[in-house]
């Protein structure tokens, strides 16, 4: 299968809505792109510079407590203080396929409360 002939499963209809969310979604040095990845037990966010194709940093739920939907708030909070060390206050925002509702609408309000602008 290519890259657009995706099974109609649930994970590979997430990555069809990635796919063309992508096509309008690019990160640069000055403002990289903020990606979520949501698993069933935890939420990942990471900065990636789209023009150099590296990840500039990673942050994850593992090790914190509280619901779920409490830690994808701390996990933005995380990411934006990372960004902000490294000199980084703005992004673009790539909810990765997924609904921004729940846990993903919670990373994003996470990191605009700590700092990030998109």
């Amino acid at each position: 299968m290519g890259k657009t002939a995706v099974a109609r499963t649930r994970s590979g209809l997430r990555t069809r809505r990635h796919f063309r969310v992508r096509k309008k979604v690019n990160g640069t040095g000055e403002r990289p792109r903020l990606v979520i990845y949501r698993s069933l037990k935890h939420i990942y966010a990471q900065l990636v510079d789209d023009d150099s194709q590296r990840t500039l940093m990673t942050v994850t739920d593992q090790g914190l407590e509280g619901k779920k939907t409490e830690r994808s708030a701390e996990v933005g909070k995380r990411i934006a203080r990372k960004a902000k060390e490294a000199g980084v206050t703005k992004v673009v925002f790539d909810r990765g396929g997924y609904k921004y509702h729940g846990r993903v609408k919670a990373v994003a309000d996470g990191a605009r409360e700590g700092g990030l602008e998109f």
